[in-house]
């Protein structure tokens, strides 16, 4: 008898390697001939008051999809593999991390991203709450300039929250600080979050190109598209709240009015066209809040659908 409900992985047998999309899995540090990394950052500095929230997020992203042998079957939303037969990607695993010690926390995080870029490959980051995009953003020091698509319902422009500095609600704009960021364009903001007005002021005073949520719905995409430099190093950087709650329900700050899979899926087809993928993070998805797993699969599905762009990018470069 079946003690606990049967998932479509089941029904094809062999045992998976337990990597992204049954991806093979080293060790963090081993990059050798390989175009994409998947590393997992469980936390790097979350709030006193909530903790590592999102510290499991990882290992439900990688439970959510995946069987022996899938990358070889055809994928719809490509139309085709994911990778081409002649890409070559790896999943880390997760980093170590420490609820006390956020230093050992951002310096892990920023030294591996740092290895996976020196060793040519593409670095494609599971959080974690959205406190991870500040190191990893810092491995990029001798890797831009960079432009920075962020999709997320809260644009993240605090200084700080009870004095810290380095936490969630700050990533975009600690990211303004770094030399090597030319542009953020910022997609999705909607309601209300942490940003007070001058936090807003502030980001559009630096030169932030923002496009809410409700302006995406009138407009379309081909405005968000237009922002992004042609041809420039594009790191993307989804905070999953920026799906809708109908969605992806299991985040901390659900706003009513997000993306849809496809509507994201466009946009990120369209991006890719114009401009290199140099990084991704997908951070802020929150388990014990998910529903059977909903959240969890349609994050799988983004990451993958984000690896497959760029490896076609790679693909046509080699």
């Amino acid at each position: 008898m079946i003690s606990k409900t049967p998932k479509m992985k089941s029904m094809f047998g062999g045992t998976p390697t337990g990597g992204f999309f049954d991806l093979p899995t080293t060790a963090p540090g081993e990059v050798g001939d390989a175009d994409i990394i998947i590393l997992g950052a469980p936390a790097a500095t979350p709030y006193a008051s909530v903790g590592s929230y999102c510290a499991a997020a990882p290992d439900a992203i990688r439970g959510a999809f995946g069987w022996p042998g899938v990358l070889g079957h055809h994928d719809f939303d490509i139309d085709g593999y994911l990778l081409p037969e002649d890409i070559k990607a790896l999943d880390w695993g997760n980093l170590d991390y420490s609820d006390s010690d956020f230093a050992a926390n951002r310096e892990a995080i920023t030294g591996n991203v740092k290895q996976v870029l020196d060793g040519g490959a593409l670095p494609l980051v599971l959080g974690g709450d959205d406190s991870v995009p500040i190191p990893v953003l810092e491995a990029y020091r001798e890797h831009g300039p960079l432009t920075i698509l962020q999709f997320d319902a809260h644009i993240d422009w605090r200084d700080e929250v009870g004095g810290e500095t380095l936490g969630l609600s700050s990533n975009m704009r600690r990211a303004s600080e770094m030399g090597w960021v030319e542009n953020i364009i910022q997609v999705g903001a909607r309601g209300i979050g942490s940003a007070r007005p001058q936090d807003r002021q502030d980001a559009l005073d630096w030169g932030v190109q923002f496009f809410p949520m409700r302006e995406v719905v009138r407009k379309g995409i081909d405005p968000i598209i237009a922002a992004i430099p042609e041809n420039s190093n594009l790191y993307v950087a989804l905070d999953i709240d920026a799906m809708d709650p109908a969605v992806v329900p299991a985040v901390i700050g659900p706003a009513p009015g997000g993306f849809t899979y496809w509507q994201l899926l466009e946009i990120l087809e369209a991006a890719a066209e114009r401009a290199s993928i140099a990084g991704f993070n997908l951070v802020e998805l929150m388990p014990s809040a998910d529903i059977g797993g909903r959240g969890a699969l349609v994050a799988a599905r983004i990451v993958a659908m984000v690896m497959g762009l760029a490896a076609r990018q790679r693909h046509h470069s080699v």
